[in-house]
């Protein structure tokens, strides 16, 4: 195996999960996710020789971006959808009832459908801060955006998201 091969699979490999995760936030659908992470991975390995540094998952993650914003462009996609469900919630042994899992499911599906509504420069530094937990520093490398408006966008998508949230709870 060449060199250039191990140092991608090094550092780039290991940020697959935080790019589908992004992907299909984004794209809110996960065929379409899939999608957009095999195209970001292959222009990240033909690009691969142009990345200088250590932290890969900022300049993954903004392939991805560009990746959904692409394919969005062509598909002229424009449409709210909520995320599928994640699957089934098992009864961990000695855990709530099965009536306090179906309300803690029905709870994260409202939660999803919530953030799904927000528009895409929110929900995307929404999820880059508190699903990936990135910094503000690597959010705005990723997203090429500088800090405050990182700072702004999130602030408002968790305003968003406290009122679409709070709202579906009182309908």
């Amino acid at each position: 195996m060449d060199e250039r091969r191990q140092r991608f699979e090094r550092l780039v490999l290991p940020h697959l999960d935080a790019a589908h995760n992004l992907a299909r936030w984004l794209s809110r659908a996960s065929v379409d996710a899939e999608d957009i992470v095999q195209e970001a991975m292959l222009r990240a390995y033909r690009a691969f020789d142009g990345f200088r540094g250590e932290d890969a998952k900022p300049w993954l993650l903004a392939i991805v971006r560009n990746c959904h914003f692409t394919a969005a462009d062509k598909k002229k996609r424009h449409r709210s959808e909520p995320l599928p469900d994640q699957g089934a919630t098992e009864l961990p042994a000695g855990g709530p009832d099965p009536e306090g899992i179906a309300i803690g499911a029905a709870e994260m599906r409202r939660l999803n459908e919530a953030i799904a509504t927000l528009p895409t420069e929110f929900r995307e530094v929404l999820i880059l801060r508190e699903m990936e937990d990135m910094s503000y520093r690597e959010i705005a490398a990723a997203t090429s955006a500088p800090i405050g408006t990182i700072m702004s966008r999130l602030a408002r998508a968790r305003a968003l998201l406290r009122q679409n949230y709070l709202g579906k709870e009182s309908a």
